[in-house]
């Protein structure tokens, strides 16, 4: 079978993740449980559940074999995330993602049923850092405000097999649930991560809040991306 096919299907979106920050937290599995639906288990790492919150640029966001749009093909994001598994298939589990693209917001919800909400964003290179601003203006989502800036601050290494850094980022599916309630699987594509080393200082940061999540007293764990190339496949049903 070829590699741009999976379950009989082949990929269908491509895109390019730029300047990506990878901010992780503990998390006990009961103050997540709440935030996740009940056919989906909290996958933990010896123990221990994990919250995300990962900044990044969009770039060459566009079907398979047409050219990106001018305007919707090139947009910040920023996730929340935490790690699920269903039917023993491990993936991540979106609390949120804000866009600066309605078309890629409405889109989202609409074809892939997950939690998007428009939000004014910026983010530009100064000095070596990103400083990167998200302030959410959808009325469907509680406020949430990242206000800060990160860079990466050693060189770029491949996460070994089997650490915590490879848990949290080396995934290639994705969970959502529609609106039957029926579990979805959207799978996607992209090398091994090019992780550097990371620091980060955020003068704001309610995206947990916006959940009820209070983050611990504790330095994020963070990861630093300069860029990957990455093909997406429609989500299918799985339960």
């Amino acid at each position: 079978m070829s590699n741009d096919v999976v379950g009989g299907a082949p990929w269908v979106m491509r895109m390019r993740w730029v300047d990506l920050l990878f901010a992780h937290w503990p998390m006990s599995v009961e103050a997540l449980r709440p935030l996740v639906p009940a056919m989906l288990e909290i996958e933990t790492f010896e123990g221990q559940a994990w919250l995300g919150i990962v900044p990044f640029r969009m770039e060459d966001v566009a079907p398979r074999f047409l050219p990106a749009p001018p305007l919707a093909g090139r947009f910040h994001e920023l996730n929340v995330r935490t790690y699920v598994r269903h039917r023993g298939r491990s993936g991540v589990w979106f609390l949120s993602l804000d866009a600066a693209s309605r078309v890629a917001v409405e889109g989202a919800r609409l074809g892939f049923h997950l939690r998007y909400f428009h939000a004014r964003m910026s983010a530009q290179r100064v000095g070596g850092w990103t400083e990167y601003r998200s302030e959410r203006t959808d009325a469907r989502g509680r406020e949430a405000v990242l206000d800060g800036r990160y860079r990466a601050i050693g060189p770029a290494a491949v996460a070994a097999p089997g650490t915590l850094d490879a848990w949290l980022t080396e995934r290639r599916a994705l969970f959502a649930v529609d609106g039957n309630r029926d579990v979805l699987l959207g799978k996607i594509r992209h090398p091994r991560w090019p992780l550097q080393p990371a620091e980060a200082e955020f003068r704001v940061n309610t995206m947990a809040a916006a959940h009820g999540l209070e983050l611990p007293a504790v330095p994020p764990l963070l990861h630093f991306a300069r860029k990957v190339e990455v093909q997406g496949w429609w989500p299918r049903r799985v339960g």
